[in-house]
């Protein structure tokens, strides 16, 4: 028994110092920090800032500063693992600090918790309580709870603002963000392991031809992902469809694995004629070498937003 709770100990411990080391090490890092690229796109009405890995809309006229803030609602799911909510405790704590920061668009914070039962963190985190999936339904991937969840809250919650950022719970906000999304396109990350290209016949499968062509899959999860709330709440019942559809069939269980539920929302927002601007600045994150990279896999609390 006492090697068990000094083994515990030994992983909150090192989890802990491993948190600190990243934050110490992108608070130092030498890394741009203005929202998207550094690109510029000459129009006949200027030059506009533009990603480098898709345009931003020319026409921006519509969200003009004159209109005030565009503010958008931070969305966490989680289990009531004590991992997830101490995640979601330092995710929280962050998301206070910068929400009133300079350019910030943050409004409200929700954790969704899918455990269908309150717990004793409800008076510190605001949180909605989701029903999970029946047994079983997941088949021991707990992330297909994930949409479900969001499906729950988006029509049972008084949700204020007109935007939603889906983050996750090991993400870390480092400084104020501003709503990225525009006229009616949504603001994501790309995954470079999330490759629509190549397994264009397995896709196919969710977004026949007719449906257009498999580039209109973006290269993107669910999260980081700010959208209109309208949007979210045509996209995520076709989202919880997909994933429990993708889980269900053999071979795209095989080819997709732990991303399934990633590239189901990316399949539901093309049904849904929402694309994306990809921001590669979106996020950071270590490496296993300690190196800060622009475009990695989110990793347990080494997720960074930039």
């Amino acid at each position: 028994m006492g090697c068990g709770n000094f083994f515990f100990t030994l992983v909150i411990t090192f989890s802990a110092a491993l948190i600190t080391y990243n934050i110490i090490i992108s608070a130092n890092a030498s890394l741009k920090q203005d929202f998207p690229g550094p690109s510029i796109l000459s129009t006949s009405k200027g030059s506009i800032s533009v990603d480098p890995i898709i345009k931003m809309p020319v026409d921006r006229s519509k969200t003009s500063s004159s209109k005030g803030k565009r503010l958008f609602h931070t969305a966490v799911t989680s289990s009531d693992s004590i991992y997830n909510t101490w995640q979601c405790r330092i995710m929280y704590y962050w998301f206070k600090k910068f929400k009133d920061g300079p350019n910030s668009e943050m409004g409200g914070f929700t954790r969704i918790l899918h455990s269908g039962k309150p717990d004793k963190f409800m008076g510190e985190i605001p949180t909605f309580v989701a029903q999970p999936l029946p047994a079983g339904t997941d088949q021991g991937y707990i992330v297909l709870n994930r949409p479900w969840a969001f499906v729950q809250w988006l029509q049972q919650a008084d949700i204020k603002e007109d935007y939603i950022l889906m983050a996750e719970p090991d993400h870390i906000i480092v400084k104020p963000i501003p709503n990225l999304s525009r006229d009616g396109l949504g603001a994501a990350f790309p995954f470079f392991y999330i490759e629509p290209k190549k397994y264009e016949s397995v896709l196919r499968k969710f977004f026949p031809e007719e449906k257009g062509p498999i580039s209109s899959i973006d290269p993107i999860g669910n999260s980081p992902v700010i959208v209109g709330k309208e949007s979210l709440k045509n996209i995520a019942p076709t989202w919880m469809n997909i994933s429990l559809a993708m889980k269900k069939d053999p071979v795209t269980d095989k080819a997709f694995g732990w991303v399934l539920e990633m590239y189901a929302y990316a399949v539901s927002s093309a049904l849904h004629g929402v694309g994306n601007i990809l921001y590669k600045d979106f996020m950071i994150q270590s490496d296993t070498n300690g190196n800060l990279q622009n475009m990695v896999i989110t990793g347990n609390m080494n997720c960074i937003w930039v």
